[in-house]
């Protein structure tokens, strides 16, 4: 592509850029946010996202390549209204984080995290991609991962857990800064499957028992932990 795509320089498989985007809205208890039910037919087929899809060539508005955000956003945007039928503009969008998963994942994407106030409007879902959808509570989502009742991925979870500790809309988009996630897979003491992000003590050896600050998702068994 024209734009610059964030990836580890040693990838067997190149990651493909993407975007996503959490639409949120303050409720009664708290802050609420869509999230989708993706069908078989695509990428995270039986998983529980938010909006969101692959950075297209004809995302990339003119005279902006190489930098792959004006991109990213316009991508977040039309996925939006493919996908749920709520039209947001791009340019309201804050750039909350980026994921990028190991090197030798199966599957890879480069994706870049949007916030935006939901707009007005009922959410009409493409059946093609989407088969369910809900606003609800960042907590409610963890806890039904939680109790085996759906299915998330490693940046969801984590973003959700970050959602829940803003609890408001207003917290949410006074992100000034994004955090940044390149995914080192270990094990700990215990056997258990660990994603280590940089700042954690154990990031570069990948020794999980190391002294020092956390930066990690724990997925146990019987639970996921997010530790920072």
């Amino acid at each position: 592509m024209l734009i610059d795509i964030i990836d580890h320089p040693d990838s067997p498989k190149p990651a493909h850029p993407a975007a996503t985007v959490l639409l949120v809205r303050d409720g009664d208890d708290g802050v609420e946010v869509l999230m989708i039910h993706r069908s078989s037919k695509t990428a995270f087929g039986g998983l529980w996202a938010f909006p969101g899809g692959r950075i297209e060539d004809e995302d990339i508005p003119e005279g902006t390549a190489p930098d792959p955000l004006p991109a990213a956003r316009r991508a977040a945007a039309r996925e939006t209204v493919e996908e749920v039928g709520l039209v947001i503009d791009e340019t309201s969008l804050v750039f909350i984080s980026h994921w990028l998963p190991p090197a030798d994942a199966p599957v890879r994407f480069s994706t870049w995290f949007f916030a935006a106030a939901a707009p007005e409007g009922l959410v009409e879902i493409d059946a093609n991609e989407v088969h369910d959808h809900r606003w609800i509570r960042p907590i409610d989502a963890l806890a039904g991962r939680h109790a085996g009742e759906i299915e998330l991925v490693t940046p969801t979870f984590v973003t959700l857990d970050w959602l829940h500790r803003c609890g408001s809309v207003e917290v949410v988009l006074a992100q000034s800064e994004p955090q940044w996630f390149a995914t080192r897979i270990a094990r700990d003491p215990s056997g258990a499957r660990v994603c280590l992000y940089e700042g954690d003590a154990g990031y570069e050896t990948g020794d999980c028992s190391r002294p020092g600050p956390r930066r990690r998702l724990v997925m146990a068994r019987d639970k996921w932990e997010w530790l920072e």
